[in-house]
């Protein structure tokens, strides 16, 4: 195992791993009754809090995403390339 295949792989772990954070850590498009508990939140922070962070967790994982899948690519690539 090369230190390619090694770096490569640490990095498609840690962009997966977080990932799967900044998915789990979006709201939803319907609330519920979390919606109105996290409301009251909202009044006390600051309205502009949690869109701030809402946004901020959707191009962080637009952008990971796009990474992730050209680090597949480019791990898939190698590989090929590392086998023959």
């Amino acid at each position: 195992m090369g230190v390619l295949e090694i770096v490569l792989g640490s990095v498609l772990l840690v962009a997966a791993l977080f990932l799967v954070i900044a998915i789990v850590l979006q709201e939803g498009k319907k609330h519920g009754l979390s919606g109105a508990i996290t409301g009251g939140a909202e009044t006390f922070f600051g309205k502009t809090k949690g869109k701030d962070v809402s946004n901020f967790l959707k191009r962080s994982t637009t952008i990971v995403a796009i990474v992730f899948a050209v680090l597949v690519f480019v791990t898939y690539l190698f590989s090929g390339i590392l086998i023959k």
